[in-house]
């Protein structure tokens, strides 16, 4: 005969969706500066955040009018590893460029 009850497994589902929560989320944002070109803020859109050219222009338009843009929310870690590549990258081509992250 089969210890086997149905109830048991529903209630250990329901104990287990409550424990499990999710990582905090973080917006990575780009931030105007008088030199760094808009065509590499298109670029380090396209590259490091995988936009198509219609969304990293606009992005790069708020950048420019708003002073800072949002290119996307990440986990911690991947949000971490973006802002270094842009920095990264930025500093390769000789741009100021800033990008910062805080909690979505």
């Amino acid at each position: 005969m089969s210890d086997y009850h149905p109830d048991y497994r529903e209630g250990l589902e329901q104990q287990v969706e409550h424990e499990v929560e999710l990582p905090p989320m973080y917006k990575v944002l780009l931030h105007n500066d008088d030199y760094t070109t808009m065509e590499f803020v298109v670029e380090i859109l396209r590259q490091v955040f995988h936009k198509n050219a219609a969304e990293a222009t606009h992005i790069m338009l708020l950048v420019h009018t708003t002073g800072s843009g949002v290119c996307g929310v990440f986990t911690e870690d991947v949000a971490e590893t973006k802002v270094e590549i842009v920095h990264h990258l930025a500093k390769k081509s000789g741009f100021p460029l800033r990008c910062t992250m805080e909690e979505a």
